[in-house]
């Protein structure tokens, strides 16, 4: 196949296909340009890097990262000024993942200063990953992953995040069997005593509405219709 350019000359760019070129004008009646069909990944040929720096506090500088990043080439760079403990606490480490598109790379200053723990650092590669993009930690050699060697971590690193996160719930789930054990209860303080649930079930099998019982014990009377 015949490779395809496109040039953009006076607005109007012009389709070269070996001997045989067409123009395409902007200007022209949308009916005549149906035909062609302009992908801007073609337009744009070079892979963008966002930069993203962060520190916890407005008192911190990033100049040190800035200028990192820069060095790195970055054609944007989201800086930030917050507390990192979750991702809705960085809304523009969350705007330069959203900028990114396919082929393009978020470049990082500082590891620790994106991501607070192991788990949501692998949860951002792999979510930028999943867009057809990637990641590279300046002060992170092995974190790049626009190399062979570091698109080949996103499999152990993914595996990693799924065996922690299997023994978080194990551990979880073992904590709570050992409170049962204990006697311990969970969920909401009944609001009727033992006593009270009994004497009101009396009441109602007396025939008594279950409104009038709520109101003498001055609760709802979908707490005493539960008892029946």
């Amino acid at each position: 196949m015949v490779p395809i350019k496109i040039r953009l000359w006076k607005s109007v760019f012009v389709w070269l296909s070996g001997a045989e070129s067409r123009v395409f004008d902007p200007l022209a009646p949308i009916q005549s340009n149906r035909a062609l069909r302009l992908d801007t990944n073609l337009v744009r040929n070079e892979m963008q890097k966002i930069g993203y720096a962060r520190v916890s506090t407005a008192s911190q500088n990033l100049d040190r990262q800035i200028a990192a990043l820069r060095a790195a080439g970055c054609d944007q760079i989201f800086r930030e000024k917050a507390s990192g403990k979750e991702t809705r606490g960085r809304p523009k480490l969350e705007r330069a993942i959203d900028a990114l598109g396919t082929g393009d790379v978020l470049i990082v200053a500082e590891w620790d200063r994106a991501t607070p723990s192991m788990l949501d650092g692998i949860e951002i590669i792999e979510r930028i990953h999943s867009r057809g993009s990637f990641v590279k930690v300046l002060d992170k050699p092995h974190l790049d992953l626009t190399t062979p060697l570091g698109r080949g971590l996103i499999a152990l690193l993914s595996a990693m995040a799924e065996d922690e996160r299997q023994r978080i719930v194990k551990r979880a789930r073992d904590g709570l069997d050992a409170a049962k054990a204990r006697g311990a209860r969970f969920g909401r303080k009944p609001k009727l005593t033992p006593y009270q649930q009994s004497e009101a079930k009396q009441r109602l099998d007396a025939g008594e509405s279950a409104r009038a019982i709520g109101r003498s014990y001055g609760v709802h009377h979908a707490t005493i219709a539960r008892l029946r």
